[in-house]
């Protein structure tokens, strides 16, 4: 009676650490339009399309689309604190070509993404940020202050960094809606593809912090 007691609560037990590894690792995208799916149907989005691309290889966590067409760094900063809900594990903080578009000081953009890091580390959520390039038309000394911001804070924080959003999508007009700067939906896959490896150290890291 006593061991079948004891197999019945061991049973339980390893049911119970299974179900809280399955839990999903909750992901918010905060970003600007290239999060957000500019152009684009529902489904072929950046964060939907993410979201499939997790699924397909079994991987649980659910990724909430926190990106808003035309937002700064500082805009960002702004709306931080409800667009990541308590209990979010991670964010993909993606932004700062807005900035860029507009000619913002790198210094202010810099600023900006500071303090969104910052207050994350301190709600203790893993971070994946990623970057972003000047256009060649804003000068090469724009162009260098612009490239030290994001590989800069992510060694202060310690958090991982995806280098540039755009690449391989970046100036392919095969892979970009009219505009020529916004990805179509094969535009989307592949910034997909590349930057899948990126998010799933991302989730690896919150799994690495949560109880056996």
């Amino acid at each position: 009676m006593l061991a079948a007691v004891c197999s019945a609560a061991l049973i339980a037990g390893t049911a119970g650490r299974r179900a809280i590894a399955a839990a999903p690792v909750k992901i918010v995208a905060l970003g600007d339009s290239l999060t957000a799916g500019y152009g684009l149907s529902d489904k072929d989005g950046f964060v939907p399309r993410l979201q499939a691309a997790l699924t397909a290889k079994g991987i649980a966590a659910a990724v909430a689309n926190a990106g808003v067409s035309g937002d700064t760094a500082a805009d960002g900063l702004a709306r931080l604190d409800w667009s990541v809900p308590p209990g979010t594990d991670a964010v993909i903080v993606e932004l700062g070509a807005n900035d860029m578009l507009r000619g913002i000081k790198p210094e202010v953009t810099q600023n900006a993404l500071d303090a969104i890091l910052r207050r994350l580390s301190e709600r203790r959520i893993a971070v994946l940020l990623c970057g972003m390039r000047a256009a060649p038309n804003l000068g090469a000394e724009y162009g260098q202050e612009f490239a030290r911001i994001y590989p800069g804070l992510a060694a202060k924080y310690g958090v991982l960094l995806y280098p540039f959003f755009l690449d391989g999508v970046a100036a392919d007009l095969s892979l970009t809606q009219h505009d020529g700067m916004h990805p179509n939906a094969t535009g989307v896959d592949a910034i997909v593809g590349r930057i899948l490896p990126s998010v799933e150290a991302l989730i690896a890291r919150v799994r690495a912090r949560q109880p056996s």
